[in-house]
Formats: structure tokens, C-alpha cells, sequence
């Protein structure tokens, strides 16, 4: 597929980086060339300087011939009139990164779809459904859905009470495996285990399973599932003005922000919730609004390190439940090994979105998920595919990858040794970032 990404900011470049580990026609198009620049020569792509809505730069890229149009700069307008224009030009999809709900009301659906946009991706829209999902299964760092929800992607940080600790994986104390333990974080490295991995203290594992059995996997991490009816959110941000929007009959919320305008702006946008005027940064204005007695604080300041150091306060205040926006980046891998419950990053978020536009629009690329340093493939099994000669236990597959479950039919089972892969499966695939390549010939 050709697919042209227009603008270089964070979540131009990491889309480009993601894709460009895949046999993919990439180019990545900005009028700056210090952001293109920041692009490392080993990546499998081409950069352009051009204006993102210029019909003449928009040409020389090829629009014309693209599979997909990706218009992620800072600017919505500018983003829904490159959309506009690649559509014209002859692109065959066309996303759009916008800033406006009101662009994903229904009825207006309809003049987007004549404007020449596809598909829209609002990260605010995205962060919200994923700081409810992460307060509906508070006791996971992570919950993933594949499938409509048949198969389960959990992401848990294992304590003190797990029974799962200091045994090996082929040595679990569990008299059926009705989970598959796909992939361990440790110490900001990602490990694609075997049988012999050790399962420590302050790891988080990634679970693959089924709903029937999430209760099981729920006990084995020691973990306890919550009610939470009351959050207070900490910074008044467009995260949080959509997710009180979405949520606000479902939860009690009290949003705390420094800025008096913002305050002021809060209690006519969002009437049902409480706002207070004040710096969640210190300690006594947590203390004099009580914040212990919440079961989940949020911090969706658009500062990252004021994010995490909260969180850690909030857990010291006895919070059960902590959510923090930490957008930038390089600080993901180091969050996760804090005691902060769940990170949210709108571009892995945006990032994660777009490659399921990628797959319906290609059913032969594989991306279905990504996390911070590891893929989730979902790979189509073609006749005559390497991976169907023989069980799983015999094939010798390459080291850095394990195959977690797949989809027979409408049946999404679990993968065990003695699973013998067929034409027409759906195998979900776990690998180190930048390996599925190497991954994808023993399915084709």
C-alpha cells in the first residue's frame, strides 16, 4: 500500500516509524524541515518538504496513486482541507485528525463525508473511552478487546498476593490454562517469554483469554475488582471536558484546575460536575478537599511529569484507582514501572486506531494493537503457510515471538503446543517492536 502521512509532529512521526517497519510505501510530508529532519535515516520511508494543503505538493507526492491519506498536524482546519484535497486528487481513504466533537455528531456526519474525509480521529474521544474502560477494570493496567471482545488483551501489575509469583511459566499452580501469558514487562524491557521465564514481583503481564475466565486471571494476580463511584480529576483539559461530557451520569465528578477562566468555563460546560478552583500539585489542597475518600483521581494536565508525580501523591492519599495522561513519549516505558495504575498516551491511542483503518483497508497487514515497545499481530494463516506443517510445539519458531490465540470460524480459542494451525485461522501474534517482517513470511 502507498500511504502518505501529512505532518511531522509526534504523532505523524510515530505513525511513519510504526509503519515503516512493514512493507509499506510510506512518505511523510511537512513545510518544516527541522521536524523532518528528526526522522532517522534507517527508517523505511520517504520525506517531503511541502505544504500539507497544496495541491501542487500534494501532487508531487503522488496523491493521486495513495491507498490512504493520513492528515495529523496540530491544525484541524488545516487537516480537514488536506483530506479535501487528497480525496479529489484521487486518494482512495482519507483520516483526519480533529479537535472538535462536534465533527463526530451523526448528522454531521454526512458533510464530512462530502468534504472528502473518511475517517475521523479525535485522540481526546479516544483517551476518555479509555480512561472508562481502565475505571470500569480497575484492577488491570491494561484492557484490550479483540474481536468484538472474544479474546482479551489484560495488562496486569503483579504484587505481593499473586500466586503466580516466583514460578515458572511451564510451572504455574493452575490446574488449566485457560490464559496465555504472552508477554512480560520488567524493569521498562519487554520479554516475549518461553517456559522457562521466571514470573517476579513488580512485572506486569499481558494476558491473552477469554471472557469466561477473566474472574480466573482476576485471582491469579491477586488482584480485587472494585466499584468506583466517585473521581476526581485533576486539570481542565479537552481529555477532560470529553470525558466528563461522555461520563458524567455514571460517575460523581469533582475537576480541580489551577486557571480561574478555565473554572469559570468548566461550570457552564459541565453543570452535573463539581469544579474547584485550585493547585492539585499541593499536597494541602488534596487534603482539604478530602481526596482519600475517591476511589480514582485522574491527572490529565497537559504536563507529563505533573501527571505522574500526582498519581504517586493520590496513592499516598489511599486512592485506590489512578489514571495519568503522559504524552510524552519517551516517558511511557518508566511510568509503567511506577506505582501510578494506568497510563494513557493519546498518540499510542491515535496510532493504535489507525492501523484497524489500515486493516480493513488491507486485510493483508497484520496490526491490530500496539503498546510502547511490543506488537500485537493479527495474522491471516494462507494455504500452504509454513506455520500449518506441523503442532506449534514442533515448528521451531523464531525466538522473540509467541502465538497467544487465534479465531477458527466464529470460535476464539487459545493456542497450546499441540494447536495445529490451519488455512483460514486468525493467529494473534506477540512480538518485539519492528520484528513482524521477519514474523509474517511463515503466514503468507
Amino acid at each position: 500500500m502507498k500511504i502518505i502521512i501529512a505532518g511531522a509532529g509526534e504523532v505523524g512521526t510515530h505513525l511513519a516509524k510504526m509503519l515503516s517497519n512493514e512493507d509499506q510505501d510510506i512518505i511523510l510530508i511537512d513545510n518544516d524541515q527541522n521536524h523532518l529532519d528528526i526522522i532517522d535515516s534507517n527508517y523505511n520511508l520517504m520525506t517531503w518538504n511541502g505544504s500539507t494543503s497544496s495541491f501542487s505538493s500534494l501532487r508531487d507526492v503522488g496523491v493521486m496513486s495513495s491507498d490512504l491519506y493520513i492528515a495529523v498536524t496540530p491544525y484541524e482546519t488545516r487537516n480537514l482541507v488536506s483530506c479535501a484535497i487528497a480525496k479529489h486528487l484521487g486518494a482512495k481513504k482519507t483520516v483526519a485528525r480533529i479537535d472538535n466533537s462536534e465533527f463526530l455528531v451523526p448528522e454531521n456526519g454526512s458533510i464530512i463525508k462530502k468534504m472528502g474525509v473518511d475517517f475521523l480521529i479525535y485522540p481526546e474521544d479516544l483517551a476518555a473511552d479509555e480512561i472508562a474502560l481502565a475505571l470500569e477494570h480497575n484492577w488491570a493496567r491494561y484492557w484490550g478487546e479483540l474481536h468484538n471482545g472474544g479474546l482479551l488483551l489484560i495488562g496486569v501489575k503483579l504484587h505481593g498476593d499473586s500466586p503466580l509469583l516466583d514460578h515458572k511459566l511451564k510451572d504455574l499452580p493452575v490446574k488449566d490454562h485457560n490464559f496465555h501469558v504472552a508477554a512480560i514487562k520488567r524493569n521498562n524491557t519487554t520479554i516475549i517469554p518461553g517456559g522457562n521465564d521466571d514470573i517476579l514481583r513488580d512485572d506486569i503481564l499481558y494476558f491473552i483469554t477469554t471472557p469466561p475466565y477473566i474472574q480466573e486471571v482476576r485471582e491469579l494476580c491477586g488482584k480485587k475488582k472494585r466499584y468506583i463511584k466517585k473521581a476526581l480529576i485533576m486539570g481542565g483539559t479537552r481529555i477532560t471536558t470529553r470525558f466528563a461530557s461522555l461520563y458524567h451520569d455514571k460517575y460523581h465528578l469533582k475537576i480541580i484546575d489551577n486557571d480561574r477562566d478555565v473554572c469559570e468555563k468548566l461550570a457552564v460546560m459541565l453543570p452535573d460536575c463539581e469544579i474547584v478552583f485550585g493547585d492539585g500539585r499541593d499536597i494541602e489542597v488534596l487534603r482539604d478537599i478530602d481526596t482519600s475518600q475517591y476511589d480514582a483521581f485522574l491527572a490529565l494536565t497537559d504536563s507529563s511529569e505533573t501527571n505522574i508525580l500526582s498519581c504517586l501523591t493520590a496513592k499516598e492519599f489511599g486512592v485506590p484507582k489512578t489514571v495519568a495522561d503522559v504524552e510524552n513519549l519517551q516517558f511511557v516505558s518508566q511510568a509503567e514501572s511506577l506505582n501510578i495504575g494506568t497510563i494513557i498516551n493519546k498518540k499510542l491511542l491515535a496510532s493504535s486506531h489507525i492501523f484497524k483503518i489500515l486493516l480493513d483497508a488491507d486485510e493483508s497487514n497484520a496490526k491490530c494493537l500496539a503498546l510502547a515497545d511490543a506488537e500485537v499481530a493479527e495474522m491471516l494463516v494462507k494455504p500452504g503457510a509454513k506455520i500449518t506443517k506441523a503442532p506449534v510445539k514442533d515448528l521451531r519458531l523464531p525466538v522473540g515471538m509467541t502465538l497467544a490465540a487465534m479465531v477458527r470460524g466464529d470460535k476464539c480459542l487459545l493456542v497450546s503446543g499441540n494447536t495445529h494451525i490451519e488455512a483460514g485461522d486468525y493467529v494473534v501474534v506477540f512480538c518485539l517492536s519492528g520484528t513482524i517482517s521477519k514474523i509474517e513470511k511463515w503466514f503468507n
